[in-house]
C-alpha cells in the first residue's frame, strides 16, 4: 500500500493535518478558554494559507512543473508561519524584565491604526504574548507550532519537489 506514492494524496494528507491543527486551535479557543494574542492568529492565518495551498494541490494534481510551484508556495507559507511562531517562541522565553508590556487586541490595533502600523506592533509582540497558558510535554502551543510548520514544510516540498514515476 504506497499511498504516498502519489502526490495528490500527500498534498490531501497535508490539508488533513493543517485542518486538524486549526480544529484543535478553535477547541483550544472556545472550549478550553484559551484567548490568542495577535501572534496566535497570525499563526493561524499562516496554518490556515498552508492548509488552502495543500487543498489546491490535492484536487489540481497538476504535472511536475506544477507540483514544483505548489511546493515552493507551500514553503513560503510554512516559513511564515516558522517566522511568526519563531517570534512568539523567542518572547515567551525572554527574561521576565525583558518582555514587552501588554498593548491593545489584534482588533482593536486593526481599527484604531493604518494596517502597516497594526502589523508591525503585533509582530513586536505584547506582554500577553509572552504568556505561558498551555503546555504539553514541556512546549508551549507557539513552540508545536513552530515544529508542525517544519514537518508540514519539509513534507510539503519533499510531496512535491521528489520524481514520482508513472507505472504502467
Amino acid at each position: 500500500m504506497d499511498l504516498l506514492r502519489n502526490p495528490r494524496i500527500g498534498n490531501l494528507l497535508g490539508f488533513i493535518a493543517c485542518a486538524l491543527l486549526m480544529g484543535y486551535a478553535w477547541y483550544a479557543q472556545f472550549v478550553l478558554e484559551l484567548e490568542p494574542c495577535p501572534l496566535c492568529i497570525f499563526q493561524r492565518v499562516a496554518m490556515i494559507a498552508l492548509g488552502v495551498i495543500f487543498l489546491v494541490a490535492a484536487l489540481h494534481g497538476p504535472a511536475r512543473t506544477g507540483r514544483r510551484v505548489y511546493g515552493a508556495l507551500l514553503a513560503i507559507a510554512a516559513l511564515a508561519g516558522i517566522a511568526i511562531a519563531g517570534r512568539h517562541v523567542w518572547l515567551q522565553n525572554l527574561p521576565p524584565d525583558q518582555v514587552p508590556s501588554c498593548g491593545p487586541g489584534l482588533s482593536y490595533m486593526l481599527d484604531a491604526f493604518p494596517l502597516t502600523e497594526a502589523l508591525r506592533m503585533a509582530f513586536t509582540g505584547s506582554g500577553e504574548c509572552a504568556e505561558i497558558d498551555w503546555t504539553f510535554l514541556g512546549l508551549s502551543m507557539p513552540a508545536w507550532v513552530l515544529i508542525m510548520f517544519a514537518l508540514l514544510g519539509g513534507f510539503a516540498v519533499w510531496n512535491n519537489w521528489r520524481s514520482v514515476r508513472r507505472e504502467p
